[in-house]
């Protein structure tokens, strides 16, 4: 009961404390369709069937989480968190979150991507205010290429630009939601990336078809 309270905790209310040096993006989770979301699996860690359960509780009966229930449960997090400046995860954004972790095309996230998803927003949670060095609530245009780095992402000049366009406000500021949003499908992005570069040469060759399902679906 205390390590369910513990979990349930962690998801209502994200602490920092993280080492940024040792996150890099990493595999996707494995597919696992929907009719055994909710079973344990063999050799689960207490902590993981604890979670489990907490993320029942989320999923509903279909064990998945929507789009919807995904805004609903961050934007419930983020009422924890006033240091965080924000306008709150649209409903787009949740969209696209589902989009690029929906790893089965269920349009939904079952356990493995939620959790792969979840623990992703709890490291980039803590390198966010860790890089907000002005305790601004923000991370601005200075303090993104270190702020990425340490999430595992060193980017060259040019996509920063991009980035900051695309992301930041007016004056290159980035709010929190906007940083998560960013990260996950740059997460994606790579993973994407690194498995149709299956001779690891640094380029890939697709088709139309490829390319569409790659980029419209995301």
């Amino acid at each position: 009961m205390f390590l369910t309270k513990k979990i349930i905790g962690g998801i209502l209310d994200v602490v920092g404390n993280i080492d940024p040096g040792q996150f890099t993006p990493s595999n996707p989770p494995p597919v696992r369709r929907p009719l055994v979301q909710g079973q344990a699996q063999p050799n689960e860690s207490e902590e993981e069937r604890q979670f489990r359960k907490v993320f029942q509780q989320l999923a509903g009966d279909d064990m998945e989480v929507s789009s919807t229930e995904l805004m609903n449960i961050l934007n419930k997090i983020l009422t924890k968190h006033h240091d965080l400046k924000t306008n709150g995860f649209s409903i787009e954004s949740c969209r696209s979150m589902v989009a690029v972790m929906d790893s089965d095309s269920s349009g939904k996230l079952g356990f493995q991507e939620f959790k792969y998803l979840w623990n992703n927003i709890k490291k980039w949670q803590g390198i966010y205010k860790q890089y907000d060095a002005d305790r601004s609530g923000t991370i601005g245009a200075d303090e993104l290429p270190a702020a990425f780095r340490a999430a595992g992402f060193p980017l060259n000049d040019q996509i920063f630009q991009m980035i900051i366009r695309r992301y930041s406000d007016e004056s290159g500021n980035m709010d929190f939601d906007s940083y998560i949003g960013c990260l996950v499908r740059l997460d994606a992005m790579c993973r994407a990336f690194k498995t149709l570069d299956k001779d690891n040469s640094g380029s890939v060759k697709i088709n139309v078809k490829e390319w569409l399902q790659l980029t419209m679906y995301s």
